[in-house]
């Protein structure tokens, strides 16, 4: 958390979600370490914030600063890795969902389609598998999906207007079924 006092709330919060992320201390531990001294830290006004703002369940350095994009524009909150079910049967775990708001949103960095192939899986198969994943979900759900990728964050107002023009289109979607 000293990282916090020289870099970014963002950077900070990379760092924090990912320690947090594979187990190494609870957002509880991490509270109780640095919330009684940080006032009287120089430079500590941002610790507070990625305290706040920190979530183990949030997977990847992606996944965090898409969730800190969403919180500094302030964009509707979102529920990280849910999951969702056709039955009692799982079928996916989200990166991010807002149910109110009907779509989900995935982080999609090349990881995905280059280290993570099945066995005898090609990037195309992978790429294919994951557009199969998507159809199912949103069949289950009734949700639309938004994936987002490096670029699309290094363009945030892009970004931001897409966010909320999807969320728009859901919703006049929604009164004109209703």
């Amino acid at each position: 958390m000293e990282v916090s006092t020289v870099g970014s709330v963002e950077a900070t919060l990379v760092v924090a979600n990912h320690f947090l992320h594979r187990g190494d201390f609870t957002l509880d531990q991490l509270r109780e370490r640095y919330d009684p001294a940080m006032d009287r830290w120089p430079n500590s006004l941002a610790t507070g914030l990625v305290l706040r703002l920190a979530e183990p369940r949030i997977e990847s350095p992606g996944e965090t600063r898409t969730s800190y994009f969403l919180w500094r524009h302030s964009l509707p909150a979102p529920i990280p890795q849910f999951e969702v079910y056709d039955g009692d049967r799982f079928v996916a775990r989200l990166d991010f969902a807002l149910p109110d708001h009907g779509i989900w949103i995935e982080f999609d960095g090349k990881v995905k389609y280059q280290q993570h192939l099945r066995p005898g899986e090609d990037a195309t198969e992978a790429v294919l598998r994951e557009k199969r994943r998507e159809e199912q979900i949103a069949e289950l759900t009734g949700w639309r999906c938004l994936r987002v990728t490096w670029s699309d964050l290094a363009d945030p107002a892009r970004l931001e207007r897409r966010i909320r023009d999807l969320i728009a289109s859901v919703a006049a979607a929604r009164v004109n079924a209703g």
